[in-house]
């Protein structure tokens, strides 16, 4: 199955400690090109999360970007260590009683170090439910693009049809292309007074026929229209192997433009040029 480049994908997973939203979005890229924003704390995971793309994308333009929402309860309360505000309660007592009386200040206990902490969330689990959120996404993403792809293969399918029919067309119009020729030519040497033996003639028929043979450049187009249909069944990385075909399919039918010598294969030609450019642009979406 073929894939478009371009792709977007968004999922929000909610967990017990907050909300997790991740934004997939791709453009036509040469190659494959990553980027990341995400929280600070999460910068640790950016690798990981890189190679999770690099095995099911091979071309594009990819960024993604993480929100993380999280709720009241796990940004973390206070914790007191009880026993050790006792004793920085006890000894100031002390030294107050040793020297001049001073009321304590419950604040400049709770600054004592160790009296006072804030819990930390489970950064190991959250970043697990990071990375399935991500997961998820990522096959989301794929499947909009594979749904694309689909699209495009349709729309070149239809232009495949088209060259096919054009070559059908010159086929059947090129015996009468060429018995016109031979009746142009007797007319003109008729109108020169010109008489050619037999031999000569037929000789003269022989190679104005070879000069507008395009036998070899209709089966070529032939060919690259199976071989192009054989890529998109195959399916896959193909974006590169189609744009080739399309350079292939570009020589024949400006060989068959120059070889025209009558306004129906000139139009062929033409025609063949507009479908092959269409399909030219279809495929620069493809990864």
């Amino acid at each position: 199955m073929i894939q478009s480049m371009t792709g977007y994908a968004r999922l929000e997973h909610k967990a017990e400690w907050g909300t997790i939203t991740w934004e997939l979005r791709s453009v036509n890229q040469r190659f494959l090109e990553t980027f990341f924003r995400m929280p600070e704390q999460f910068r640790g995971m950016e690798n990981m999360l890189r190679e999770k793309l690099r095995k099911q994308l091979q071309r594009g333009k990819v960024e993604s970007n993480l929100r993380v929402s999280f709720n009241e309860q796990t940004e973390g309360g206070l914790q007191l260590n009880e026993e050790l505000a006792k004793s920085v309660i006890s000894s100031a007592n002390w030294i107050a009683n040793q020297s001049v009386s001073a009321q304590l200040n419950p604040l400049d206990v709770l600054r004592w170090p160790g009296v006072v902490a804030q819990e930390e969330a489970d950064m190991d689990a959250i970043q697990n439910d990071v990375a399935a959120a991500f997961d998820a996404a990522v096959a989301e993403f794929v499947s909009n693009r594979q749904s694309e792809g689909k699209a495009l293969e349709r729309l070149i399918e239809e232009r495949l049809e088209g060259v096919s029919d054009q070559v059908s067309i010159v086929r059947k119009r090129m015996p009468e292309v060429l018995e016109w020729q031979r009746e142009r030519l007797l007319t003109r040497l008729a109108e020169a007074r010109v008489e050619l033996d037999p031999q000569r003639l037929e000789s003269e028929m022989v190679m104005l026929a070879q000069k507008t043979d395009v036998a070899e450049e209709l089966d070529r187009l032939d060919t690259h229209v199976v071989e192009t249909r054989k890529i998109l069944r195959k399916g896959g990385a193909c974006g590169r192997r189609l744009d080739f075909m399309m350079q292939e399919f570009n020589r024949e039918a400006n060989t068959l433009g120059s070889k025209s010598i009558s306004t129906d294969i000139t139009n062929a030609a033409v025609e063949l040029k507009v479908l092959i450019e269409q399909m030219r642009e279809q495929i620069q979406n493809i990864e």
